[in-house]
């Protein structure tokens, strides 16, 4: 089914896979090979640098989505922003619900849509499209590049390569500035054979999450779909598989176009945005995944992430052993927090399931949902416990859904028909009950996703399976069934686009700006607060420890009915590590307590000295000083850091960074980040995002590290940092390590953080 070759491979005409081990690879040079890529080709027509090793990426558009434009632009304003020199598109589907906090949604709406005007820019209102379906239906171009502010940004599919990144990075992009990285690995997914029927793009996408998520094999590198098996699948299918890439903790995506691709440009109006990408005819990977498309069966990812991965029929074969495999991973996150259990929800030898959800930008194409109807055609989800909701990822589809008539089959099931919403993949919308066991074809199923509690004994289950196993599973009344066993025809449906629709809905400045156009500012609608720049010794607090294997976005800010919350950094700040760490909000606002009053001090020297603020300091003073006598109030700052195994799974949000900057946080200490982008956000909020060795740990939580002359490492660009614990019995000596930064990069942490970087 996946085969993951061990090194690197050549791909010679686009077919034969060479090892790179092999005798016949001694015919090729990787190094002149790994130019045939088409990642290489487009970031190459990109890349402003001179230099291909060290990128600097000018995009062609940008797409953001309410729960996060308001931030950028805040800190875009701030920064001098006058005009937005490329397209950017705000599309509003997640707060699309308005049901929480108050105005605060529609205010955020209010406030995109202003902006759209004063700065020349795209406005798609509430429950039009999904942000993803928007941007494929209208902004993928192919060879072209698309930077979006949540981490499902991608439209490989299309021949678009697109990056999903946390806000700060769109920021540089309106201040006209570049997305630096190194030149990225390339991995090639070779793909063989057809789908059986029954099968579907998320069966395939799981089925390679599940073999690529554990062992990093694609992290931080581009994915590079090619093979015969390409042309066996229609544009739909590819899109599905592509956007879960972003599960892999992939970098980008990209893929060979062809006539089907053609035609989805030329059914949308835009012909012109195709043209034929393959690779060279000769092209290295830094590695090879081979995906045999007829061997794939229908999956599932258990909870509670989209790695967990079994086939549907493995699951009801093991049952009871599968649950226990479940419940026992869920003790990691969960503890003794709550009493998690999935026993009950075998009935007569079968798991039974509350809940169908078939939405997003993964599950609400037009091509599932119309395999979904099908399925369900002349069957009834019953009238007991289960539900089926239904969200089609745009309005142009929900229309021809409408006239083709598979809404009407969908209805007359007993399915609820929905519209363009985000929100049951981020845990606010179709929350299930309590103990209730969801399977939805969206992207995420992490803890927390399906909008429970833990904190308050609430907890639900969502795993992710393709819309047609889920439809099958509808039509069996609640019974996990996998759709190879339905015995339905699943038709072949004609799309026809509906351009009215955007054009009667959409505001489209087309880049005329309008500064005359004042913006709309509901109350929750707040500016950053004041960040100061890095002083040259640093003592930091750790006030939270992390030992899961891997920490997502989610934990360190919860998603759901917080994101009403994003407009308000210190609002939002009040919920940072809330569901994993309840105690880090308390400790973290009396470390910063303590740098405010050493801030107050250099003004005013009568104000309140740190230790009288943070008694606790003078003993951790004491003893710094005993060793650093050259010390003072003047040439160092106190702050708070975390530590995490791996942080920063999952989403783009900014947030889960600058919450804890907004808290007085100055760094992270991780033994690895699970993706760029989560780093990228510490950085770009004027955190150190420190790495620390594998091994027993030289501090605490509870504990104080002093770290000297750290400014003098950052400006001699030094690796390698010494550090200290500070302990009852004086300073125990530890290296921490910076990693690769930017020059850039340097800069914007000894500044604070982007925002002071680009002061005006």
């Amino acid at each position: 089914m996946i085969k993951l070759h061990e090194n690197g491979a050549f791909l010679v005409g686009g077919v034969e896979i060479v090892p790179e081990n092999s005798e016949a690879a001694k015919a090729y040079s990787a190094s002149g090979a790994r130019k045939g890529t088409m990642a290489y080709h487009i970031l190459e027509a990109h890349n402003t640098s001179g230099n291909m090793e060290k990128l600097k990426i000018k995009f062609d558009k940008l797409t953001s989505h309410d729960i996060t434009f308001v931030g950028i632009i805040q800190t875009a304003r701030a920064s001098g922003l006058t005009k937005f020199p490329i397209p950017y598109v705000l599309t509003n589907c997640h707060n699309s619900l308005c049901a929480v906090g108050g105005t605060i949604n529609e205010d955020d709406h209010m406030f995109g849509l202003t902006c759209a005007k004063k700065y020349g820019g795209i406005y798609v209102p509430p429950h039009q499209a999904v942000i993803h379906q928007f941007a494929r239906e209208m902004l993928a171009e192919a060879g072209g590049m698309i930077l979006g502010s949540d981490s499902h940004t991608r439209y490989g599919a299309l021949g678009t390569m697109a990056v999903g990144e946390g806000g700060p990075e769109l920021v540089k992009q309106l201040l006209s500035q570049t997305y630096d990285i190194k030149l990225p690995g390339v991995v090639g997914v070779y793909l063989k054979g057809e789908p059986v029927p029954g099968v579907g793009p998320q069966d395939v996408a799981l089925a390679i999450i599940g073999a690529v998520f554990a062992n990093g094999y694609v992290n931080n590198k581009v994915m590079e779909f090619v093979g015969p098996g390409v042309k066996n699948l229609s544009a739909d299918f590819r899109i599905g598989i592509d956007v879960m890439t972003t599960e892999t903790t992939c970098l980008s995506s990209i893929w060979t176009t062809d006539e089907k691709i053609e035609e989805f440009y030329e059914i949308h109006g835009r012909k012109s945005a195709y043209k034929e990408l393959a690779p060279d005819e000769v092209a290295y990977y830094d590695g090879m995944i081979e995906v045999d498309l007829s061997k794939i069966k229908p999956m599932i990812a258990m909870p509670f992430h989209p790695s967990n991965v079994y086939t549907i029929e493995e699951v009801n074969k093991n049952l009871k052993d599968v649950l226990h495999e479940v419940e026992e991973r869920a003790k990691v996150s969960f503890g003794e927090k709550v009493n998690y259990s999935l026993q009950d929800k075998i009935r007569d030898g079968k798991l039974y399931v509350d809940q169908g959800i078939i939405a997003g930008c993964a599950g609400g194409g037009f091509e599932n949902i119309c395999a979904a109807a099908d399925i369900m055609d002349d069957a009834y989800i019953g009238n007991d416990e289960f539900t089926f909701s239904v969200y089609p990822a745009s309005m142009p589809i929900y229309m021809e859904l409408v006239k083709n008539g598979c809404i009407t089959k969908l209805i007359k099931s007993g399915a609820v028909i929905k519209t363009a919403f985000c929100g049951p993949c981020f845990g606010a919308g179709d929350t299930p009950s309590n103990n209730a066991f969801s399977i939805r074809h969206s992207t995420r199923n992490f803890p927390n996703r399906e909008g429970s509690k833990i904190q308050n004994g609430q907890i639900a289950s969502v795993a992710l399976m393709d819309a047609r196993s889920i439809a099958a599973t509808a039509a069996n009344k609640g019974f996990l069934t996998p759709a190879t066993e339905i015995d339905k025809e699943l038709k072949k449906y004609k799309y026809f686009f509906d351009s009215s629709i955007y054009a009667n809905r959409v505001f489209d400045s087309h880049g005329v700006a309008d500064p005359n156009q004042e913006i709309k500012m509901g109350p929750n609608i707040k500016d950053w607060p004041k960040m100061v720049a890095l002083t040259d010794n640093l003592l930091l607090k750790v006030v939270s420890e992390i030992h899961d294997p891997v920490t997502t976005t989610d934990e360190l800010i919860p998603s759901g009915e917080t994101s009403s919350y994003r407009s308000n950094p210190l609002g939002l700040a009040e919920f940072t590590l809330s569901r994993k760490d309840p105690e880090y909000v308390g400790l973290a606002k009396e470390v910063q307590k303590a740098e405010k009053a050493r801030e107050a001090v250099l003004i005013d020297d009568s104000a309140d000295k740190p230790t009288e603020v943070l008694p606790e300091l003078k003993a951790v003073m004491d003893k710094v000083l005993a060793q650093y006598p050259d010390v003072n109030r003047k040439n160092f700052g106190i702050g708070s850091t975390i530590f995490a195994v791996k942080p920063g799974d999952g989403s783009a949000r900014e947030q889960a960074a600058s919450c804890q900057k907004v808290l007085g946080g100055w760094a992270n200490i991780a033994n690895e980040y699970a993706t760029k982008r989560y780093r990228s956000n510490l950085i770009n909020w004027g955190m150190l995002p420190f790495v620390i060795d594998k091994g027993a740990l030289p501090f605490t939580k509870g504990d104080y590290i002093f770290i000297p002359e750290i400014k003098k490492a950052v400006v001699e660009k030094n690796n390698d940092i010494k550090a200290y614990a500070v302990k009852a019995d004086g300073l125990k000596e530890f290296t921490l390590h910076l990693g690769d930064l930017t020059d850039e990069e340097r800069e914007i942490i000894l500044k604070g953080c982007l925002i002071n970087y680009n002061a005006v």
